[in-house]
C-alpha cells in the first residue's frame, strides 16, 4: 500500500509509473479524500484544544460567565464528535482507494504487458535435442502409470491431478530435496503454517481486496477464511503489526504447502496436465529485509531459486518481466523459465519478486534501527520451486527413447530409485 502524500508528490511520478502497468491513478479522488481526512483531523484537533481551554476557564469563571462556557463546551463536544465521524469516513474511503492501487513498477523494467515483452537476462544449460520425438509430461506420465487425470476429474473436476506409486514418491522427493537445499545451504528457516487464513492476512500481502475472485473462500462458524494461493501469504504475515530490529534482518523463511487458485480468467490456457491446477504444492521462499538493500536481496533470492534448478540439472533461462506483466504487489520481478521439450518452449517455473515496502505497509511490518530510525521493511518472495512444474520438467528433460525417465542425481537419494520405467 502507498502513502498518499508520496503518490501525489510530483517527484514520485506515480501517474506515469502506474500507467506503464495499465493503471490510471485517480488523482482527483485521492486529493479530495486526503484533503477531507486532513480537514477533519484539523477541525477535531482545534475543537479539542479549545475544549481544554474552556474547561480551564469554567473552573475560575464567575457564575454569570459559567453558563455560557458550559454551553460552549457542549457545542465543542459535538464538533469533536462530528469531526471524528468525518475522519473515520474519509479514512475508510481513502484506504479503500489505496488498497486498489498496485505497486509502482521499477524504471529498469522493460515496457510492455505480456511475456513477449520480457527481457532475456541469461540462460543456463542446453535444451536437449533428442533422436526421437519427445513427449509432453502427460503422455510420459500416463505411459509410466504414475499420472491419472481421469480419476482426478472424477474426484474433483478438471484441473486436479492424481499421482500414484513412484509418481507420488517423486513428488515427495522433490519437496524434500528443495527444503533441504534451502534450509541447509541457503540459510532459510522452515515453517509449518496454516493454509487457511483470514481476510486481514490476505490483505496484508495484496491478494485482497482486488483478487477475491481468484481465491477459494470458506469459513468456520462466523469466521471467514481463505485457502492460501501461496505460502508467501502466511510467511510474510508472521510479522504483521510487528516492529523488527533492523540489525536482525534479513529474515529468510521457507515452507512447503499446498496452494489453491481458482485461476479465474485463465480457462482455455494450460488445461492439459500439471501446468495450471486448482491445487498444487510449492516450496516458497520469503525474505524480509532492510528496505535499502531490497534489490541486492532480490539477486540473492534469485540465486537460491537458480541453485535449485542447477542442482537438478534442468535447462532454463531468466527473464526480466515487463512493467505491465508483474504482479499487483511487485515492483520488480524475474521469471525463471524451464525448458520443456514436449512443448518445444520455455515455460515459467518460478517468479522472484521485490515488493519494496508495499506489502510491509499493508501488513504493518516496521523496522527500528539502533540509532532510533524507524521505517518499513521490504519483503521479497520467490518459488523455490513449485513441485508440480518441477516434476513436469524432470519428466520431459529426463525422458529416454525406450519410454523411461532418468532422474537427476540430486533426487536419487530422496526418491530411492534412479529411473522411472513404463508400467
Amino acid at each position: 500500500m502507498h502513502d498518499p502524500r508520496v503518490l501525489l508528490d510530483p517527484a514520485t511520478d506515480a501517474v506515469r509509473k502506474l500507467a506503464r502497468r495499465g493503471h490510471a491513478l485517480d488523482v482527483a479522488s485521492l486529493e479530495k479524500l486526503l484533503a477531507a481526512r486532513n480537514s477533519a483531523i484539523q477541525r477535531g484537533d482545534e475543537a479539542r484544544a479549545e475544549s481544554k481551554r474552556v474547561a480551564t476557564a469554567v473552573k475560575g469563571a464567575a457564575p454569570e460567565e459559567r453558563e455560557a462556557l458550559v454551553a460552549r463546551a457542549r457545542e465543542l463536544k459535538g464538533v469533536v464528535s462530528a469531526a471524528e465521524e468525518e475522519h473515520r469516513t474519509a479514512e475508510a474511503e481513502l484506504q479503500d482507494l489505496l488498497l486498489g492501487i498496485p505497486n509502482l513498477p521499477a524504471d529498469e523494467l522493460p515496457d510492455g504487458a505480456s511475456d513477449e515483452d520480457a527481457e532475456l537476462v541469461r540462460t543456463w544449460g542446453e535444451p536437449q535435442r533428442f533422436d526421437f520425438t519427445p513427449l509432453d509430461h502427460v503422455d510420459i506420465g500416463e505411459k509410466l502409470g504414475i499420472l491419472d487425470l481421469p480419476r482426478a476429474t472424477k474426484l474433483a473436476g478438471p484441473r486436479f491431478a492424481v499421482l500414484r506409486g513412484k509418481g507420488a514418491a517423486l513428488e515427495r522427493a522433490i519437496a524434500r530435496y528443495l527444503l533441504d537445499l534451502h534450509t541447509q545451504h541457503h540459510g532459510y528457516t522452515e515453517f509449518s503454517v496454516p493454509t487457511l487464513v483470514n481476510r486481514v492476512t490476505m490483505t496484508g500481502t495484496g491478494q485482497l481486496p482486488k483478487f477475491e475472485q481468484d481465491l477459494f473462500k470458506t469459513g468456520v462458524g462466523d469466521r471467514e477464511l481463505f485457502l492460501i494461493p501461496t505460502a508467501e501469504v502466511p510467511l510474510t504475515n508472521l510479522h504483521a503489526k510487528e516492529t523488527l530490529d533492523l540489525e536482525q534482518l534479513p529474515l529468510a523463511y521457507t515452507a512447503h504447502t499446498p496452494c489453491f487458485r481458482s485461476e479465474a480468467g485463465s480457462y482455455g490456457r494450460d488445461t492439459r496436465g500439471l501446468i495450471r491446477l486448482h491445487e498444487f504444492s510449492k516450496v516458497e521462499l520469503v525474505r524480509i529485509v532492510d528496505a535499502e538493500r531490497s534489490r541486492e536481496e532480490l539477486e540473492v533470492l534469485l540465486g537460491h531459486a537458480e541453485a535449485a534448478m542447477q542442482g537438478l540439472g534442468l535447462a532454463y533461462r531468466v527473464v526480466k518481466l515487463a512493467a505491465g506483466d508483474i504482479g499487483f504487489s511487485a515492483e520488480f520481478t524475474y521469471d525463471i523459465e524451464v525448458w520443456l521439450p514436449g512443448q518445444d518452449a520455455y515455460r515459467e517455473i518460478s517468479s522472484v519478486s521485490d515488493f519494496g515496502t508495499f506489502q510491509a505497509r499493508r501488513a504493518g511490518i516496521r523496522t527500528k534501527a539502533k540509532d532510533g530510525r524507524r521505517g518499513f521493511a521490504a519483503t521479497l518472495n520467490g518459488s523455490g520451486l513449485p513441485i508440480g512444474r518441477t516434476l513436469v520438467a524432470v519428466l520431459e528433460q529426463g525422458q529416454q527413447a525406450d519410454g523411461s525417465v532418468r532422474l537427476p542425481e540430486a533426487l536419487v537419494p530422496y526418491a530411492g530409485f534412479e529411473e522411472l520405467t513404463p508400467a
